[in-house]
């Protein structure tokens, strides 16, 4: 089933509305915090700054579903700290209820693509089998990687995911990573029983500019 974002000259009309936990995991320093603030505020910094336990951040994106229509997903970001021992002390905390995974590797880094099985794991033994993409980051350092996307697919095909190789500090493909979860989870839901949330004025009317931008 087909889902696309909303154009930028799509008409005002009633949206369904959900809301979405997504869980970024991987080790640290491959680059979680600074895709969500290049999703997010569109700026970049190659200042490290640790994330310490979680941080979450939202942001409203809206999707074009061929069977439902227009669907705004309140995509609700959960920066996951990459510290193992953190991580299974607080597995339930951090992972309960969320509708999708993004599993951050670092091309720079080989051990950061095989950890991620773990990530993945760990996440799917809490919230149970949810849409997955898997995110080969820094890709702006083209001389410094230590895997290539062949790798990157062999890894997704393991867990039927999606993946993407991007860069915060570009912004490539950026946006086609939370757009295309957003979209996964929208599909996953439209094929199941549960009800929507209230319907509202489809943003298309007073946000273009947050659902407008190809990807």
């Amino acid at each position: 089933m087909a889902s696309h974002e909303v154009p930028n000259n799509e008409k005002a009309v009633a949206a369904k509305r959900m809301k979405a936990k997504i869980c970024l995991v991987g080790e640290a320093a491959v680059g979680k915090t600074s895709l969500i603030r290049r999703y997010v505020k569109d700026v970049f910094s190659d200042e490290y700054i640790a994330t310490m336990g979680t941080k979450v951040t939202k942001k409203d994106v809206e999707i074009l579903d061929d069977r439902y229509g227009h669907v705004q997903v309140n995509l609700i970001i959960w920066d996951i700290m990459g510290d193992k021992g953190f991580r299974e002390l607080l597995r339930e905390a951090f992972f309960q209820g969320a509708k999708a995974i993004m599993a951050v590797c670092d091309v720079t880094r080989s051990e950061t693509l095989s950890e991620m099985r773990t990530w993945i794991q760990s996440v799917s033994k809490v919230a149970g089998t949810v849409p997955t993409q898997i995110l080969a980051n820094k890709i702006d350092l083209e001389q410094q990687m230590e895997f290539d996307e062949n790798d990157v697919k062999r890894m997704s095909e393991s867990y039927e995911s999606g993946y993407l190789l991007t860069s915060a500090k570009t912004g490539e493909n950026v946006e086609k990573a939370f757009v295309e979860i957003a979209r996964a989870i929208v599909e996953r839901k439209a094929g199941s029983t549960s009800t929507w949330d209230k319907q509202i004025p489809s943003m298309a009317s007073y946000q273009p500019q947050e659902v407008a931008r190809k990807v």
